[in-house]
């Protein structure tokens, strides 16, 4: 979910007259705890004479209430030059003109997308973000203006700037419940994106606790379940991401989400559940059919069947949406990955070579692992190496630590291949430091000890290797068995 979706209800302001009651907008806003017109004046009194600006207040009021942004927008802006300091008119032509912003200009009126009386002629035209900030200036602790302001920084990718307008807003003595829980939500979904202009990882435990802040200041909203399956989905906590979003896409808000249902196949497939998701996936890819997410799911969701025949149904799949989305590497990349694991390193190796030449891409430890598994299956152990090396020389580059110990695991094997046993003993020191030792690894280690003739070594790995091997690596076992034998004799 995109940054642009921070809050959909934020920007209540925005809908169109013409797609709900005129008077829709402004409850909103209310409920949401945001100022949304300017005080009215009290003229219960009839010796208070009524403030010079209280008509234009009373027409502005009016204009937003029936909905008539463009009209309010003429009456704030005027309010606003004759009192330039006063927060509440300048955060109220702020909300007005986001209102404003998705509309397209008139060409039979070009006047009305601003306003003859909109600014000074030396003066820029205000715009949301300025309105905003004159409105903190006006008045540092008025927590709407800093609320709003955070949620436009954050649709604007800007999440390092939104997070301190947020986060102050929090901590406002004045700031109302539904005001704070808003922010609290806001800072939730900061938190889980993380922020890749300043290298920010996401913090998941911050974002659970903003999000249960919020629920406890509010009552709990669909948005919320799916925030919390997202999370959860983020932290890897499989089980609790299904639970929610299945709570999430059983609620009529959420029903026919299809980012929803996409991240509970995610989490069917991680727990290793292909039936389940594939039974999602059919129904959704028939009534999405050109949904990419779903069919590349669904070609997952057959290779992981362990069914030969279901297997077989993957790369057609892909190859169908490929054609259709040429440019998308997730989708290149999945093929390749279908074509090693159906018996096809020949086919992918050539998709993988396309994306590591891809200058415009970013660098990818797990890609050039990628690529060297399907060389090390065309028995090309040589490159398989050299892409190998280059991949773990970085390990805080990989996803997870298991990628990286898979990335060393396969250069020990490459390097074995090509009688380095040095290689292979440095690959598998790396993939101690992250797995424990595996048949597959001791029986390398063994070998690479033996070619060294670290004899000693040698014979205690082959045993630990026997050990554990439990006949299922006949081959192996049968050449530790003579080595050991080998070896004896040579004492």
């Amino acid at each position: 979910m995109q940054l642009a979706e921070i809050d959909r209800r934020a920007r209540l302001l925005r809908i169109p007259c013409s797609l709900a009651p005129v008077l829709l907008p402004i409850a909103l806003l209310f409920a949401a705890g945001l100022p949304a017109v300017l005080p009215a004046q009290d003229f219960s009194h009839p010796d208070t004479q009524p403030a010079p600006q209280a008509a234009l207040i009373q027409r502005a009021n009016d204009a937003l209430a029936a909905g008539d942004f463009r009209a309010a927008l003429a009456v704030l802006t005027s309010l606003s030059v004759q009192s330039p300091k006063d927060p509440q008119i300048l955060y109220d032509l702020g909300m007005t003109l986001e209102a404003l912003e998705p509309e397209p200009p008139n060409p039979s009126n070009p006047s009305a997308a601003t306003p003859a009386n909109s600014t000074l002629p030396d003066q820029p035209a205000p715009t949301p973000e300025s309105c905003y900030r004159q409105a903190i200036d006006a008045d540092p602790a008025f927590p709407a203006a800093h609320v709003a302001l955070g949620l436009l920084l954050a649709r604007t990718n800007r999440p390092a700037e939104a997070r301190t307008q947020l986060a102050l807003a929090t901590t406002l003595p004045g700031a109302a419940p539904a005001l704070k829980a808003r922010a609290f939500r806001a800072l939730a979904r900061l938190d889980l994106d993380g922020d890749a202009q300043q290298s920010t990882p996401a913090n998941l435990a911050a974002a659970s606790d903003e999000l249960l802040t919020a629920v406890k200041l509010t009552p709990e909203q669909p948005d919320d379940i799916l925030l919390s399956a997202q999370i959860a989905e983020a932290s890897r906590d499989f089980p609790g991401a299904e639970q929610a979003f299945r709570r999430y896409l059983a609620l009529p808000q959420g029903a026919g989400d299809t980012q929803a249902m996409a991240g509970l196949v995610h989490v069917l497939l991680a727990q290793h559940h292909p039936a389940d998701a594939e039974a999602l996936l059919t129904p959704a890819v028939a009534r999405h059919p050109d949904d990419p997410t779903f069919t590349a799911q669904l070609a997952q969701a057959y290779l992981d069947s362990g069914d030969p025949a279901q297997a077989s149904q993957a790369a057609p799949l892909l190859q169908k949406l490929r054609s259709a989305h040429p440019a998308d590497r997730n989708i290149t990349r999945l093929l390749a990955r279908v074509y090693v694991e159906t018996g096809h390193p020949d086919q992918a190796d050539p998709l993988y070579a396309s994306l590591l030449a891809d200058p415009a891409a970013p660098p990818d430890p797990t890609l050039l692992d990628d690529r060297a598994e399907a060389l090390l299956r065309l028995h090309r152990p040589a490159e398989a190496e050299k892409l190998l090396k280059q991949a773990v020389a970085n390990p805080a580059a990989f996803p997870t630590p298991a990628a990286f110990a898979d990335a060393a695991t396969h250069l020990a094997f490459a390097a074995a291949e090509i009688d380095d046993p040095r290689i292979t003993l440095q690959a598998l020191s790396l993939r101690a430091k992250v797995l424990p030792p595996s048949p597959s690894s001791l029986f390398l280690e063994a070998t690479a000890n033996d070619a060294l003739h670290q004899s000693s070594r040698a014979v205690e790995l082959y045993r630990q290797f026997l050990a554990v091997a439990g006949g299922n690596f006949p081959d192996q076992e049968s050449q530790a068995r003579q080595r050991l034998a080998q070896l004896a004799q040579t004492k």
